[in-house]
């Protein structure tokens, strides 16, 4: 492979907003933006109007797509939910290249989509941000790989997504309540009360699509973010505890050691 073939990755991380943000670009992108949010929310200009953009929405745009971004203060109705502050955790990647316009013209492709983060692609979007962040020269060759897997990554994401909606909608309904309250406190019968459905049908129908017990995927995107936070914020770790709803740092220590094998101070640490 030459190195002309290769993606040229102006920019690529992981950002966290606890405060009012914009980024505006009327005159339209000049390449291509991939952008998941992953906690909190914002709004963004998507098929010309402003909408919500929630955890789980990936947001895809072409080079020449106008773009609009706003971290905003919670809506009152957040705030009485028990929602402080603002919170805006997102991936994103600014990218272009040959290879990218034709994997982008393989299919008809939605400025905004609804998917299901999986820690498989999601480890690929954390080591491209790695690489890009080398103190060293990049090795431009691997970054290209990693970008091109991610790719393929969001392009099975948004395929399992559609699969699952057509499956059961309420179940993608309750997975979206759980990724977006995800940091305040709520019980299985808030989930049921969401979707209008029994409690035991609530748990039978989401173990059945998803493979997880809601407590498990609550868990588990409770530990994304407080790994998100333990690595690219300067919370202390009681407040990462408290701000990923876990509700104490001793209930955080021990699920966290459960899942990773260390404690988050180790974690930090390494």
């Amino acid at each position: 492979m030459s190195v002309s073939t290769f993606a040229e990755i102006m920019s690529c991380g992981y950002s966290y907003h606890t405060q009012p943000f914009q980024n505006t670009d009327p005159e339209g992108l000049n390449a291509y933006l991939f952008r998941l949010q992953t906690e909190g929310s914002c709004e963004a200009l998507v098929d010309g109007r402003m909408q919500r953009i929630e955890a789980g929405d990936l947001l895809l745009f072409k080079p020449g797509d106008s773009y609009q971004l706003n971290v905003l203060a919670p809506h009152r109705g957040d705030a009485a939910a028990g929602s402080s502050g603002i919170s805006s955790g997102d991936y994103y990647v600014i990218c272009r290249g040959e290879w990218l316009d034709e994997w982008w013209n393989r299919r008809e492709r939605r400025q905004k989509v609804k998917v299901v983060p999986d820690e498989r692609w999601l480890s690929i979007w954390q080591a491209l941000i790695l690489e890009k962040r080398r103190f060293e020269a990049e090795d431009p060759e691997l970054a290209d790989y990693l970008l091109r897997a991610l790719c393929l990554g969001l392009d099975r994401a948004v395929a399992t997504q559609s699969v699952l909606q057509g499956k059961s909608f309420i179940a993608t309904r309750m997975k979206n309540f759980i990724d977006e309250q995800a940091a305040v406190t709520f019980t299985v019968a808030d989930v049921a009360a969401h979707v209008g459905l029994s409690v035991s049908r609530t748990v039978h129908l989401f173990k059945e699509c998803f493979g997880l017990t809601i407590i498990q995927y609550t868990q588990n995107v409770r530990l994304s973010m407080a790994i998100e936070r333990i690595k690219y914020s300067n919370l202390t770790l009681e407040q990462i505890a408290e701000t990923c709803g876990f509700g104490s740092y001793s209930y955080f220590y021990r699920v966290f050691r459960q899942k990773y094998g260390v404690s988050p101070a180790a974690y930090r640490v390494n």
